[in-house]
């Protein structure tokens, strides 16, 4: 016995059920951070268009290189937040661990001494905000801005009002390179890798997502969340001390009111945001940070290169951002739909 089936009409597609969604649509709502990537890609065509020095390959190892110290703070902030936490702290903690260092270098001490001491430091401050949050119950981002605020004041006493130079003492981290890429875009890298194949691979990466989604579920299904959450603002301390010694050695000097504190550390968590990493935790992407963090050193790159007002700068960053941020959530809202 044979089945007859009935033959589509000609030129008439086989219905699919559900809404029907042109192919090409399908494919980039799969696409992860499209936005981020669309709104990159408009401001390098326009920047590139606009300047010949833009896409040289002088210009992209420089912004590369600039954003190499967020890239650091950011990497840490990433883990952090995907476990549903906050340091708005790293900032200041940069800018303490980078006066004390160079004030052991500048007193003479052994450059080993003065990055050991920076990274312990660092460690602490940070061990210190997650005593603080975990065992307290005040906010993070109540408890971080108020160490922000503190660790400014302690900057400004360290440094007692002048400039401390270091010299040539680690120029060769600020300034060296391999085959023309530099020491510090080195780290950079290496640090946001490390940062992606733990979030990936490892037990402590998939315990920072399920604090992040429910601390109270991960609390019963066996997750020792007290350790993991002090575990992590300790690595955060740990990154920012790297960071400000990598900043250190970059300039070659530590200055009151330089550039570490509260506006480094806005920046970084801007790029952490707009990448996709979620402010309620429970999601976090390395890919979606270093895409951020590249998009904030395009725009500051470009206003330069194309003589912008430094009165216009903070505005255009601004917009750009914001724009970044609506394209990217966009995306996501549409790519959960069925």
């Amino acid at each position: 016995m044979s089945v007859t089936t009935r033959p589509e009409a000609p030129g008439r597609p086989e219905k699919a059920p559900g809404r029907p969604r042109p192919r090409v649509l399908s494919v980039l709502r799969e696409v992860p951070h499209t936005g981020l990537i669309a709104v990159l890609l408009l401001v390098v065509v326009f920047t590139a268009v606009q300047s010949e020095t833009f896409a040289t390959d002088r210009n992209i190892v420089n912004i590369l290189s600039q954003i190499s110290v967020n890239a650091v703070l950011a990497a840490g902030l990433t883990l952090l937040m995907t476990a549903g936490g906050m340091d708005f702290s790293m900032g200041g903690n940069v800018a303490v661990t980078a006066a004390v260092a160079a004030k052991l270098l500048a007193g003479g001490h052994a450059t080993s001494s003065a990055v050991l001491v920076a990274l312990l430091l660092g460690t602490a401050i940070g061990l210190v905000n997650g005593l603080v949050v975990t065992f307290t119950r005040v906010a993070p981002f109540v408890a971080t801005l108020a160490s922000a605020t503190l660790l400014d004041g302690v900057a400004l006493l360290v440094h007692d009002g002048s400039t401390i130079s270091i010299g040539t003492r680690m120029s060769a981290l600020g300034n060296g390179k391999v085959l023309d890429i530099p020491y510090l875009l080195m780290v950079a890298v290496l640090v946001l890798l490390a940062t992606a194949l733990v979030l990936r691979f490892t037990v402590f990466g998939r315990d920072a997502f399920a604090i992040g989604g429910n601390e109270h579920v991960a609390r019963l299904s066996g997750i020792d969340v007290t350790a993991r959450k002090l575990t992590l603002y300790g690595l955060t301390g740990t990154l920012s001390g790297l960071a400000g010694l990598m900043l250190l050695s970059r300039l070659g000097s530590s200055s009151p009111g330089g550039t570490a504190g509260l506006s480094l550390q806005l920046a970084v968590v801007a790029a952490v945001v707009i990448g996709g990493t979620s402010l309620a935790g429970g999601y976090g992407t390395v890919v979606g940070t270093a895409l951020g963090l590249v998009l904030l050193g395009v725009v500051a790159n470009a206003l330069n290169l194309l003589d912008f007002s430094s009165n216009y700068q903070p505005v255009s960053v601004g917009a750009v951002l914001l724009v970044a941020a609506v394209a990217n959530e966009t995306h996501k809202a549409r790519a959960s739909r069925p």
